[in-house]
């Protein structure tokens, strides 16, 4: 195992170095210590309305979610299987040719995973945290606690995606019932209030219980124990139910794409392509992996927002518009998940470019992500007696998610995963995140008190993020013209 486990490092480190460059990948860490050591220092100036336990619950959920995003390796592993990558491929399939079982290769993948991230990110955020802890006067104690909580946030994410995903090859049927089961343990927690957030994420409870909240030692000490054994059973069950032979799956389909790209004449020049990006999404199944890697982390973060406002009753002012904000930035997660679905480079010998396939993905993006989400939007606004709301929260919505996907497709192109590792890149999709992220979340808080001030300032957030957005759109051609799709 240790042999494999360092040939997929290398592979991974690879391929991440082949879409950016050997520099830029190793100045990740160097760009998440600064990051963290510049927020974690100036956040007691920073701290207003929002209490320090929400703060970290929000953030710990955060990266609970950015676990369950990453782990899918039961769909991620199917597709490295199946497919041919020209010349090369992935170690996960060597179990065709070597004497390896595809549970190493699989559980090699995941360990490969929690090690790169958490040297790319957690390790260096927590020693910006120790940093900052110098010139803020965080206790020492607090910041391991916090680290500790963060760490199993991860793994308790990642593990639970990792066993659902592989749940998903072996019955879809068990798949369906495991995610309603997960989204009724959240509705036990965020609509009907029958036991506190710990209780379905205990990394969170163990934070909340340590110290600077709490001093309780033994339920500190049950709440780690928990994660522990969640984290070991969920890699466990995922392990053992990984496939020890795959033969390809023989699929039938009917034609559909002459039908598909009637219904698409509406997109013009790109009616083939829109309809080959459905076809595509149909017999990839990713329909349902949408289900489990996008619903589900809404379902999260709806939950929250209605247990922080109607549980808690914590006056922090989050309301239908906060929401609808946080949403649109969430649609990067889909975008990732559309340049994944095929292998760019067939195209190569088609008559078609980088932008025009870029610009298919786009549609077939916002005809998937505006149905979705606006479900969710009017949901959140009917569990929060906020419709009245609804006027501003769904054009928030739309502008901030087409940014948000513009922004990700002008800077990443048809390689979003990998180019997010490049700190250069992942320096400018923060500030093009964060800095109107920031306008509409502060303003929003305000809209009951001063409905007027605040709704005309989203107003001219929403004027540059729209103009920003077409800025974007037009960048795309001139950015990715010349570029070669292998």
């Amino acid at each position: 195992m240790p042999s494999l486990l360092r040939l997929m490092l290398l592979e991974e480190y690879r391929l991440h170095v082949s879409q950016t460059s050997r520099r830029m990948f190793m100045a990740m860490p160097i760009y998440v210590f600064v990051l963290t050591f510049f927020f974690a220092g100036s956040f007691p100036n920073l701290q207003t309305g929002l209490p320090l336990g929400d703060m970290l619950t929000l953030a710990l959920g955060g990266i609970f979610i950015y676990g369950i995003s990453v782990g899918a390796f039961g769909f991620l592993g199917h597709t490295y299987i199946e497919r041919r990558y020209g010349k090369v491929n992935f170690i996960i399939a060597m179990p065709f040719l070597l004497p390896l079982s595809f549970r190493s290769t699989f559980f090699g993948m995941y360990v490969r995973d929690i090690i790169f991230y958490t040297v790319l990110i957690l390790g260096p955020a927590f020693c910006g945290l120790l940093l900052a802890s110098f010139f803020a006067h965080y206790a020492l104690i607090s910041c391991l606690m916090l680290f500790v909580a963060m760490f199993l946030s991860f793994l308790f994410g990642i593990s639970l995606s990792f066993a659902i995903s592989v749940l998903y090859t072996r019955s879809t049927l068990a798949f369906g019932i495991a995610v309603t089961a997960l989204g009724v343990l959240m509705a036990g927690f965020g609509i009907f209030h029958l036991y506190p957030l710990g209780y379905v994420l205990p990394p969170i409870g163990l934070e909340l219980s340590s110290t600077p909240f709490m001093h309780d030692p033994g339920v500190v000490l049950l709440y780690f124990a928990v994660s522990v054994i969640a984290v070991v059973s969920f890699t466990l069950f995922a392990v053992l139910l990984v496939k020890q032979e795959y033969e390809s799956a023989k699929s039938q389909f009917v034609e559909v794409f002459s039908r598909y790209r009637t219904m698409t004449k509406f997109a013009g020049r790109f009616e083939a392509l829109l309809a080959k990006e459905f076809v595509d999404i149909v017999r990839s199944g990713l329909l349902k992996k949408i289900g489990f890697a996008y619903v589900a982390p809404l379902l999260f973060l709806s939950f929250t927002t209605w247990y922080i406002n109607n549980g808690l009753k914590i006056p922090v002012g989050f309301n239908s518009v906060f929401y609808a904000g946080m949403v649109g930035f969430f649609g990067v997660m889909l975008y990732s998940w559309l340049t994944n679905i095929d292998l760019a480079d067939y195209f190569e010998t088609l008559p078609v470019s980088v932008p025009s396939v870029i610009k298919g993905k786009l549609l077939a993006f916002f005809i998937l992500t505006s149905v979705i989400s606006t479900i969710f939007v009017v949901g959140i606004s009917l569990l929060n007696n906020e419709m009245r709301l609804l006027w501003l929260a769904l054009p928030v919505l739309y502008i901030t998610g087409a940014y948000m996907v513009l922004a990700t497709a002008y800077l990443t192109g048809l390689s979003t995963n990998s180019f997010l590792f490049d700190p250069n890149i992942m320096l400018k999709f923060t500030a093009l995140a964060l800095i109107p992220d920031f306008g509409i979340t502060i303003l929003s808080l305000s809209i009951d008190t001063t409905p007027l001030v605040s709704a005309g300032g989203i107003g001219i957030v929403l004027v540059f993020v729209a103009l920003f957005s077409w800025y974007f759109y037009r960048g795309i051609e001139r950015k990715w013209a010349k570029q070669a799709f292998t």
